[in-house]
């Protein structure tokens, strides 16, 4: 079978934002990384649904709410950066999220494209 791009890049960076969780908490830091936390692990759960959409437009609904989530991770990674509440740097974090909403962006698309097609 062949691999799910998007749902290792999920899993993998849920799991990643787990251990920053982890990190954050002993650095005292508890309502942004709680967010962080949340919203992560929704973007791996919405893209798993997804794939046992009941149709593409359950489909494209599922990874749009994954996009939303992923758009919302990238705030909070963004805003715990700037207001120096932590020495851990979220560069890499970014980084890796911005991959993740380019991937989604371009499978909500296609997946639009195919359905105008069909209709």
């Amino acid at each position: 079978m062949k691999e799910n791009i998007i749902v290792t890049k999920t899993f993998d960076f849920a799991l990643s934002v787990v251990n920053l969780f982890v990190q954050l908490k002993k650095e005292n830091e508890f309502i942004i990384s709680k967010q962080i936390l949340r919203s992560t692990t929704s973007i791996g759960a919405n893209v798993e649904e997804a794939i046992a959409a009941q149709s593409r437009k359950d489909f494209i609904h599922k990874m749009s709410i994954a996009s939303k989530e992923a758009r919302e991770t990238k705030y909070w990674l963004r805003l715990l950066e700037k207001s120096n509440l932590t020495s851990i740097s979220m560069t890499n974090y970014l980084i890796e999220i911005e991959h993740i909403l380019n991937i989604i962006t371009k499978i909500i698309k296609t997946s639009q494209e195919a359905q105008s097609k069909i209709i």
